[in-house]
């Protein structure tokens, strides 16, 4: 596997970085640009962009703040289909966005910008809002170019959705950190519902930066399962079904005679589905 530059001319290769499917394995099987969040590089998503790559994902991500759309349907067109934007903080904003406007097949938002929730914060209070992982707090020390405060505007999400159109035209699966204190979860899941995310995912002690965060296995596995059945179609076709959980709800049905409860296990949550 490599991770290089890509050679898009109407995107700057400095603001590029792709990391590709495995040496001698399968083709890729789509690609995934990644709209990075305010003050990021590239280079944020080493670790989410070499996992999605290992299961044959080209991986392009975009350090470029609100790309043109002209810019990245020309950087489209020289990778694989079908083509997933995922976008993380301003970036999910960018990707709600271009999701209007090109030929894509699905959309990941993650910790959504929202009005509410802390507007300014020291670095060293920002890097554990951002994540509770040591590891990526190191990466946003040597790989940021800014705080994510350095972009007020950025915080207020007024043009996130359309009016005349809110939903977007394609599937969208959205990521949350249920416990972000930059953008909180209540005001960001109502966001991705006007969005017509059909599902949201609170990822259970999750901060805003819910891609890199400790959960980051766990949330690199629901975007392959999206992108896995994004490649089956529109409608996302189930691809795993748990016959066990639906046993549960069945058994949590209320009787009209005597009543029954859910099992304990039956409520384990991690990531936490609210739509």
């Amino acid at each position: 596997m490599t991770t290089a530059a890509h050679p898009a001319a109407t995107l700057r290769t400095s603001a590029l970085r792709t990391w590709t499917e495995p040496v001698g394995g399968p083709d890729a099987r789509g690609t995934v640009v990644v709209l990075v969040g305010r003050g990021e590089t590239p280079e944020v998503y080493e670790r989410f962009g070499r996992r999605l790559a290992a299961d044959a994902y080209r991986v392009v991500a975009v350090g470029e703040a609100d790309p043109a759309p002209q810019a990245v349907a020309a950087l489209l067109t020289t990778l694989p289909a079908p083509h997933v934007l995922v976008g993380t903080d301003a970036g999910a904003l960018a990707a709600a966005r271009l999701a209007r406007v090109l030929d894509v097949a699905g959309v990941v938002l993650a910790g959504v910008p929202t009005a509410a929730g802390v507007r300014s914060l020291t670095w060293d209070a920002e890097l554990d809002a951002r994540s509770a992982c040591p590891a990526h707090q190191r990466v946003l020390a040597q790989a940021t170019r800014t705080s994510l405060f350095a972009d007020v505007t950025a915080i207020v999400a007024a043009d996130l959705t359309d009016p005349r159109d809110a939903p977007l035209p394609v599937p969208v699966l959205a990521l949350h950190g249920e416990d972000d204190r930059i953008s909180p979860a209540e005001h960001a899941v109502a966001a991705y519902r006007t969005l017509g995310a059909r599902h949201v995912l609170l990822v259970t002690d999750g901060r805003h930066d819910v891609l890199n965060d400790a959960a980051h296995r766990t949330v690199a596995g629901a975007v392959v399962q999206f992108l896995e059945r994004v490649r089956l179609g529109g409608d996302l076709p189930t691809l795993v079904r748990d016959v066990a959980q639906d046993a549960a709800r069945d058994d949590a049905t209320p009787d009209p005679l005597h009543g029954t409860g859910a099992p304990a296990a039956a409520r384990a949550r991690a990531p936490r589905a609210v739509a």
